[in-house]
């Protein structure tokens, strides 16, 4: 079973900033896409951002505001969020997979962490 571990959730007013980090193991870090996903109550789980072979791929919805970040000396990965707002209010989710998270559902996931955004 491989563990991801999500931490840096909380609540936060709009306009800050919050960053989510993510720790994997070294075989799945050092092989594995890793990206992140949320699903916000009612809604399906969306893909946000990954990051692959030094790409980066990001959606719509939060290009220009989130940025993803690997350091594989610590085996973690970051989502920074700036410019929140009360639409960001989710679950997050780090995902790990062997394609490509735009297309294909990653293999392992993280427990979530909540981020909550107070307009």
């Amino acid at each position: 079973q491989v563990q991801l571990v999500e931490s840096g959730g909380g609540l936060v007013q709009a306009g800050d900033s919050l960053r989510l980090s993510c720790a994997a193991p070294g075989r799945v870090f050092s092989t594995y896409t890793m990206g992140w996903y949320r699903q916000a109550p009612g809604r399906v789980r969306e893909f946000l951002a990954c990051s692959s072979n030094g790409s980066t791929y990001y959606s719509d919805s939060v290009k220009g505001r989130f940025t993803i970040s690997r350091v594989n000396a610590r085996n973690a990965v970051f989502l920074q969020m700036n410019s929140l707002k009360s639409e960001d209010t989710a679950i997050y989710y780090c995902a790990a997979g062997l394609k490509d998270m735009r297309y294909w559902s990653p293999e392992y996931w993280g427990q979530g962490t909540q981020v909550t955004v107070s307009s």
